[in-house]
């Protein structure tokens, strides 16, 4: 059971990583707003934790699948597309169960599923442990205002919490800085961005095995902060948008894995965003919307049998 759940995994990975590249292809496109490339990190991320999908000729997975994949059928109907899951490592004859094709590879899924649940289990162990200590750190927090806590504790704003997040604000900032970050910090909390930076590093670690996922999750993260920074943006003057730029030097990074931090990753980039904001237009707010629906049918669904 647990080697043909790896075997899976690792389709999963080769499929994800494919669809992450394209993410980062797209991300270099200066004109895609920000927050339209943070939905399109649902892409990779559904590849990266559901085996199965849809069929549909218009897939990318249709065109690969002629040259380098098989497509296996979980759920077939007369009325409803194909459920269907892709096959990139063909290693295997039969599927339900999972009948490899010779005895090394049977020996080399069965060694490696129980290399892999291992150190899946300790990076999970790893990251609660983190979680904990993090938590750990506001534990004296003196409460300010709603849901706004001070504590001598940390060195940068940041939201805390999935189900009742915080905003934990450091001693010290300064007081025409405050509006800017708490409304940083309340864009992160409206999206429910500790939830889905959660699932990112749980899935991370699923597939703890891919270089390209670490590589992965650190332009996720980026690009959370600087679809979060466009909003904030959005209802802000020039002259104010320029002191929000500065809010953010003033604040020290985050080292934090588990908090959504105000002085968050790649700041250089974000400043660099920020003075180059411009607001969209209703035409292209509809032009990106049909773009990435575009992109979800192309990557999200499998090959047509």
């Amino acid at each position: 059971m647990i080697s043909e759940t790896f075997y899976w995994i690792v389709n999963m990975s080769i499929l994800g990583t494919l669809a992450g590249v394209l993410i980062l292809c797209l991300r270099k496109i200066k004109r895609i707003p920000k927050f339209y490339i943070y939905c399109l990190w649902c892409i990779p991320l559904l590849r990266l934790l559901i085996p199965f999908g849809i069929s549909n000729k218009y897939s990318l997975m249709t065109l690969i699948s002629k040259t380098g994949t098989r497509t296996v059928v979980i759920s077939s109907s007369e009325f409803f597309p194909n459920i269907t899951s892709t096959n990139c490592l063909m290693a295997a004859d039969e599927y339900f169960p999972i009948s490899y094709k010779t005895n090394t590879l049977d020996k080399v899924f069965f060694y490696g599923s129980i290399s892999w649940f291992v150190i899946f289990c300790i990076a999970i162990f790893i990251v609660f442990i983190m979680y904990i200590i993090s938590k750990s750190e506001i534990k004296s927090a003196l409460h300010s205002k709603d849901n706004i806590f001070i504590s001598d504790q940390i060195k940068s704003p940041a939201v805390y919490g999935i189900f009742r997040p915080k905003i934990i604000l450091p001693e010290g900032i300064a007081k025409e800085d405050m509006p800017y970050i708490i409304a940083h910090e309340n864009v992160h909390i409206k999206r429910n961005d500790n939830l889905f930076r959660s699932l990112a590093i749980i899935t991370a670690c699923l597939h703890w095995f891919n270089p390209f996922i670490w590589i992965l999750l650190k332009y996720f993260f980026e690009d959370m902060e600087l679809a979060c920074d466009a909003k904030v943006l959005k209802n802000l003057q020039k002259t104010q948008q320029k002191e929000y730029a500065m809010a953010i030097l003033k604040c020290t990074a985050s080292k934090s894995l588990c908090v959504s931090a105000f002085g968050g990753a790649g700041i250089k980039v974000r400043i660099e965003n920020i003075l180059t904001y411009k607001k969209l237009s209703l035409v292209s707010s509809i032009y990106f919307v049909l773009l990435i629906i575009s992109l979800i049918i192309v990557f999200l669904t499998n090959a047509q049998i």
